[in-house]
């Protein structure tokens, strides 16, 4: 089984959500980067469950504990450890499933694939986005690193069901996303999103949605041809997320109802620095 994600950067992660903790381990950190362990949980934070109705009312207090690779608040380049320890995992709950595989898990699959399988949750293959910790935890690490060299990152939900956002990302205030718990930028499409959600869950259902996310300052040249790159590498980070199942980059599905000429842009030379049109 795959538990790693990265080259140079590289995660491994370790857990499952009905055990006694997730965490991971990260190979590649630059040494000298200053750690922000208050941002870090701040990150952890966004994710934690049961923060409002429209969630998992599950409940954790989901504090990281960094065991490695920094030293006075400084990374030192070898690796760094972390941990976050569960403190609602009931796995008695899930023993009435032991006999049968659920739909929409990969109960039977793992079960055929390994002749074994962990029903508390599904264990890593199908469990809840725990898994997703390790995850969160590394990738506040890597923006802080990414700082440094004027890279942002901002994800936001941009559709829920049939409700979603009109606009592309430069018509929205970035600041508005933690205002409101669906994490959108439009206040109005925020609101019809929750109560959406909030309908769909009194049927005992679930909706989906869609969440953008916005690189600024991404160096030219990342990726390597081919197979390695960027947008290969994206969609396999993203749709590795157990719910994930599409990937768009770009303008991604639209662009079948656009000609190569509205979907191309034009180089030109900017006073010596090669830029485009739009």
């Amino acid at each position: 089984m795959f538990n790693s994600f990265g080259n140079i950067f590289r995660l491994t992660s370790f857990g499952e959500s009905h055990g006694k903790g997730i965490g991971g381990v990260i190979d590649g950190f630059p040494s000298g980067i200053t750690i922000d362990e208050e941002f870090v949980q701040q990150e952890l934070n966004r994710r934690r469950p049961g923060q409002s109705i429209l969630t998992t009312p599950r409940k954790e207090a989901d504090k990281v504990k960094i065991l490695s690779g920094v030293f006075e608040g400084k990374t030192t380049g070898t690796p760094i450890s972390m941990v976050v320890f569960n403190t609602n995992q009931r796995s008695g709950d899930y023993s009435e499933i032991a006999g049968y595989y659920r739909p929409g898990h990969a109960d039977y699959t793992f079960d055929a694939k390994y002749g074994f399988r962990d029903y508390r949750g599904g264990g890593r293959s199908s469990a809840s986005a725990r898994e997703t910790i390790s995850r969160v935890v590394a990738g506040a690490l890597a923006k802080l690193a990414l700082r440094q060299l004027g890279v942002n990152i901002t994800a936001y939900t941009s559709q829920v069901g049939p409700i979603k956002l009109e606009g592309t990302y430069s018509d929205y205030n970035f600041d508005l996303i933690e205002t409101n718990d669906v994490r959108c930028p439009d206040p109005e499409k925020a609101k019809e999103m929750a109560d959406l959600i909030y309908k769909v869950k009194g049927e005992g259902d679930t909706i989906g949605g869609t969440l953008t996310c916005v690189i600024k300052g991404c160096p030219i040249g990342l990726g390597q041809p081919v197979f390695g790159k960027l947008h290969a590498a994206l969609g396999n980070a993203m749709l590795s997320i157990n719910a994930a199942k599409a990937f768009e980059y770009g303008e991604g599905f639209k662009g079948l109802k656009m000609k190569g000429s509205e979907q191309n842009d034009v180089f030109y030379n900017n006073n010596g620095r090669i830029e485009t049109h739009t």
